[in-house]
């Protein structure tokens, strides 16, 4: 079986069309003898998926309830325990046409959020949509200026969305009304993707395409500090990719981020000091549990970083290649998906691997995301699936 060189998938994410490669080798995935079996409960589907494209659609849960949501535009909200249909809606409109296209599509590309009593789902086309959480009606939509690309955050009484054009506009959740923006500047050459914002302490810490790691007054947007998580170095605009494209993680007085080409750090909240710096590159999401913290590099190496720290616990290489998602969290395991569909286990533990289940062969390109006792997974064909967690 073909796969893409790791190098090669980052170049496509630096860019706005796909590509193909002449630059191919043979990966295997090795031997995994399964501790256990994947218990699937029920498999839904949602339209279309998001297919090839980067459009960041991460399930999101409210008690017993899944919210997804498919690129062209239709959002649901499933039953938790079977899967059954509670609402659906179509958010595409007229204003979503272009002339070049076949039919409608509302190009949704960054969510989803809960909050409020709402869902919200940003869209490549500079839309900000907001629905009832309850019903599935629409309750507004906003132009705002570039493409949201990542997940909205709230807190402190607000919505948060950071765009593709630099801007980060914080919301009045009823209204959609603008409260007040941000601007940063943004390099020739980026990653396809933004840092989700998280929000903590009447702060919005969000990150760069600079390398930095900002945190903004919710209040108002004035910056607080600004700390550096890596320095473009090289001499090619690829090599000076310094996206730190993932959502800041908090855990007591810390921040922690990590840049493609660059390192994780531990950042203190109050002084914006750099506590601890390690050189690992990702532009996928990182996870955190007590005392460890969880990454997958640029390369799809797994692994577990004491969090005062920064020292390493263990490596798990045996997945390097396969265009792994971030890790999950779940129970005494770590869940990760790669590109062909293969959901992975690890002991959190140790990194072993101890077991691995084919699904949807379109592949997972968003992390699965843990709603009680169980995993919910999403692939690009819109296939959506709850899987139990094992003891």
């Amino acid at each position: 079986m073909k796969k893409f060189t790791t190098a090669t998938l980052a170049l496509c994410m630096a860019t706005l069309a796909g590509c193909s490669s002449s630059d191919e080798e043979e990966l295997i995935l090795p031997t995994v003898v399964n501790q256990f079996e994947t218990d699937v409960i029920w498999q839904e589907s949602i339209g279309d998926g998001v297919q090839h494209y980067f459009s960041r659609l991460a399930p999101a849960i409210y008690k017993d309830t899944v919210y997804v949501a498919s690129r062209e535009g239709k959002v649901e909200a499933l039953s938790l325990e079977n899967g059954d249909t509670l609402w659906e809606t179509d958010v595409r409109e007229e204003s979503s046409f272009w002339p070049w296209e076949d039919e409608l599509n509302a190009k949704l590309s960054g969510g989803i959020l809960q909050a409020y009593g709402k869902i919200y789902i940003g869209s490549e086309h500079g839309l900000l949509i907001a629905l009832d959480r309850e019903t599935g009606e629409e309750v507004w939509r906003k132009s705002v200026p570039g493409e949201a690309l990542s997940k909205p955050a709230a807190g402190d009484g607000l919505v948060f969305v950071n765009l593709a054009s630099g801007k980060l506009l914080a919301l009045h959740p009823d209204t959609g009304e603008e409260r007040w923006s941000f601007e940063q500047e943004v390099p020739a050459l980026t990653l396809r993707g933004q840092s989700s914002p998280t929000i903590a302490n009447g702060g919005v810490l969000i990150g760069l395409e600079t390398g930095k790691l900002n945190v903004l007054i919710s209040e108002n947007g004035y910056s607080a500090w600004s700390a550096e998580i890596a320095v473009a170095k090289g001499a090619s605009e690829f090599e000076r990719l310094v996206d730190v494209d993932t959502q800041p993680i908090i855990s007591g007085p810390y921040a922690y981020a990590i840049a493609y080409n660059g390192n994780l750090a531990a950042v203190d909240i109050r002084s914006g000091n750099t506590v601890w710096k390690r050189e690992y590159s990702s532009y996928r999401e990182i996870s955190m549990d007590g005392q460890d913290i969880y990454v997958v590099d640029s390369d799809g190496v797994i692994y577990s970083l004491d969090k005062d720290s920064g020292v390493e616990h263990w490596s798990q290489p045996a997945l390097r290649g396969w265009y792994l998602t971030g890790p999950t969290i779940a129970g005494n395991y770590l869940a990760l998906g790669d590109q062909e569909g293969n959901l992975h286990w690890l002991n959190k533990e140790t990194g072993e691997l101890v077991a691995r289940e084919d699904f949807d062969s379109s592949g997972f390109f968003i992390e699965p995301v843990v709603a009680d006792d169980k995993l919910i997974l999403y692939t690009r064909d819109g296939e959506v699936s709850a899987v139990a967690i094992p003891n």
